[in-house]
């Protein structure tokens, strides 16, 4: 009995549909990274554990596909390596993973090729990723980032740069109703002082970004079980409830974080990168200054920002931030990045709930030509060849078949025209060209028929 053919959870087929619409997106995105000047980058889909493991956070490293040594992977191990548990078992028969995001190996690349890159570095990466996670709603196991990378400045307007994409972005995919919340690790810093939770601060960042899944009340209670007194909770639970515009809200968060160096420079920063935003020509009507936005990956020091549709029920569609030193865990160290990620699989889903994807993109050819007999056949065959030399989309039905069947075939794929090749047309050297649409048909010659084509 055959097997019944079948897809590991969290990740997908895409069909031609669905190809059309993932190019158009990912076109306007790689569109919009070079108008920036971004260059592509790839790197291999495999990664060394080392380079992975210990920068995506203890739940990330859990979240990392490993791939077991080639061969007689258990050759190597021993009992004690089994009573030992998962993790040091790991150590001895897997050495290599998938790739969990594509930044880390972005600075593994920019370590191994620092003397052949002009710094600053602008890259743009398209690939896929892979996480162990459990799959859900927006949530796969392989799924494509669109990720645009500066590294070698600290310059501000790098951050405001990547805001201004993010706004190009999504009005050329004419998705209006998304925001754009900011903040800064540096802030995060700032609440910690000023709330007693220095000492706990990595705890801290992780409860207060549950804020927006358990509420106000769980989450002062994580952190009273984390040891913040309640004087400190009484303190942040009135700076969360501080309701001003963004100016304001900096304005007041420089008297709160008057002791805490880290908070007012996470202030300054966010301040600048609005007025440079402005200075882009960037309206700030869609843009938040989050104060419990955390980002849950470590490696981030400085901006923070992230961005979720508002009309549609999804998570983080783009997100990203500041890291001061990725390079130094090998070897580089010093140099600043700053990186912004689109989850195009996310995306995808929104414009898709939306009905935001053009129509014209659910089919490819524009044209067919029918195939009545052998005797018509040659003839449609350079007919094809002088259109496809005019960059016009074509095929030819591939055996002779009734008119009907060669409709039909047309119709399904959403093919808009039809050209009819019977021996009038080949004697007059004049078309009948079928609207697929209103069923309407005229003739052309084959001058006409090209311009005619080519403007549709």
């Amino acid at each position: 009995m055959a097997q019944k053919p079948s897809l590991p959870k969290g990740v997908r087929d895409f069909g031609p549909e669905q190809m059309f619409r993932r190019n158009y997106l990912l076109d306007t995105i790689k569109g919009v990274f070079k108008k920036y000047g971004f260059m592509p980058l790839e790197t291999p889909a495999i990664e060394n554990l080392n380079t992975l493991t210990g920068k995506y956070g203890d739940e990330g490293d859990q979240l990392l596909f490993k791939i077991l040594n080639s061969g007689d992977f258990l050759s190597k191990t021993d009992s004690t390596d089994f009573e030992a548990g998962a993790k040091e078992l790991s150590k001895k028969i897997t050495e290599k993973g998938l790739k969990y995001d594509l930044t880390v190996p972005f600075a593994r690349y920019v370590v191994m090729n620092q003397n052949d890159i002009t710094f600053p570095f602008k890259r743009y990466q398209v690939q896929p990723v892979w996480r162990a996670d459990r799959p859900q709603k927006g949530r796969y196991r392989e799924f494509y980032q669109c990720d645009a990378d500066i590294i070698g400045t600290n310059s501000l307007v790098c951050e405001a740069e990547l805001m201004a994409m993010v706004n190009e972005i999504f009005c050329e995919l004419e998705l209006k109703d998304y925001q754009v919340s900011i903040s800064s690790r540096k802030i995060l810093e700032g609440l910690a002082d000023v709330i007693g939770a220095t000492d706990k601060f990595s705890a801290f960042c992780v409860i207060l970004d549950k804020l927006d899944k358990i509420g106000l009340e769980k989450m002062l209670g994580e952190m009273s079980q984390l040891g913040i007194p309640q004087s400190g909770l009484d303190r942040l639970t009135a700076i969360l409830e501080i309701e001003e515009s963004n100016t304001d809200k900096i304005e007041t968060l420089r008297k709160v974080f008057i002791g805490s160096a880290a908070g007012l420079e996470g202030l300054n920063e966010v301040e600048t990168t609005l007025k440079h935003m402005t200075s882009l020509g960037v309206a700030h009507d869609k843009i938040h200054f989050d104060l419990t936005l955390a980002r849950g990956l470590s490696y981030y020091t400085g901006i923070i920002y992230e961005v979720k549709p508002t009309s549609v029920k999804m998570g983080t569609i783009t997100a990203g931030g500041r890291y001061d030193n990725l390079t130094g865990v090998f070897g580089l160290e010093g140099v600043s990045g700053v990186g912004i990620s689109f989850g195009v699989d996310r995306i995808y889903d929104v414009l898709d709930e939306l009905n935001l994807f053009p129509s014209n993109q659910l089919g490819n050819t524009k044209v067919m030509i029918t195939n009545f007999d052998e005797s018509c056949l040659g003839h449609a065959l350079g007919l094809s060849s002088r259109l496809r030399n005019n960059n016009i989309n074509c095929e030819v039905y591939p055996e002779p078949a009734k008119m009907k069947k060669q409709l039909g075939y047309a119709d399904k794929k959403n093919i808009p025209f039809v050209v009819m090749v019977g021996q009038e047309e080949i004697d007059t050297n004049i078309y009948t060209v079928k609207n697929m649409e209103s069923g309407e048909q005229h003739k052309q010659t084959l001058l006409e028929l090209i311009d005619f084509l080519a403007t549709q």
